[in-house]
């Protein structure tokens, strides 16, 4: 059993779940990164989120955060 929580649960999946709790503008003010900000949408920030480790790894926290 795999005991990363993360496991099996899709990037996209992610984004769009903390898109639907937060909407862009409070996401944008959680974590300050342009593909939020600025004309943000699922597709962009999705683009920016793979090449972008560190950016990736704010997003994937912030969900753990929200699912608690």
């Amino acid at each position: 059993m795999n005991k990363d929580p993360l496991h099996g649960i899709k990037l996209v999946a992610i984004l769009e779940k903390l898109v639907a709790d937060y909407g862009f503008e409070i996401l944008g003010e959680k974590i300050n990164i342009k593909c939020f900000t600025t004309n943000p949408t699922i597709k962009s920030s999705l683009t920016f989120l793979r090449k972008t480790p560190w950016a990736r790894e704010k997003v994937e926290q912030l969900y753990l955060k929200s699912i608690k």
